[in-house]
């Protein structure tokens, strides 16, 4: 959608339009704008959020593993490759991983190896809120964590990423 819609415009697309338009705010997981759908119309942005948040939030324990996993890890290889959703694309670039030296981006390539394997899903996380080097403390701080509190932050995260990929589709 080129235009941003404003709220009485998103309460009145029709199901094919909504799904267009917001689909893609959930990183390969279009079902959260179509569970959302239902529940229009929607009071504020924040309860269209929260709409979509609470079909990710209800999906049971395996199923949000495999949601995760929808989610590309952090790299600058990624990046070049151009093999992930454009606003994943701009938004690690924001953070620098696409000007990482060889050093950090080995660096980065062990920790998301390491973080993968401790919990059976990539690191995620809202990478517009943290600069390079906030990044890799980050990571260094989680990595130990158990895997419920890294599932319960990557849906935290989660909420943070698509509430500005939101955002940016609304006017207002």
């Amino acid at each position: 959608m080129s235009q941003p819609l404003d709220l009485a415009s998103v309460n009145a697309l029709d199901e094919a339009a909504f799904a267009e338009a917001f689909g893609s705010v959930f990183e390969h997981f279009p079902q959260a704008a179509a569970g959302a759908w239902a529940q229009r119309p929607f009071a504020s942005v924040a309860a269209l959020h929260g709409a979509m948040m609470d079909v990710v939030r209800k999906l049971d324990a395996p199923r949000q593993c495999d949601f995760l996993n929808l989610h590309p890890q952090l790299s600058a290889r990624n990046i070049r490759a151009g093999t992930m959703t454009a606003d994943s694309n701009a938004e690690q670039k924001s953070a620098g991983l696409d000007a990482m030296s060889v050093q950090q981006e080995a660096a980065l390539d062990r920790l998301n190896a390491d973080y993968q394997a401790r919990h059976g899903f990539p690191f995620i996380i809202c990478v517009r809120h943290y600069t390079r080097e906030g990044i890799f403390a980050a990571f260094e701080r989680r990595i130990g964590r158990s895997t419920q509190q890294e599932l319960d932050e990557a849906l935290a995260q989660i909420a943070a990423i698509t509430r500005a990929r939101l955002a940016a589709r609304l006017a207002g």
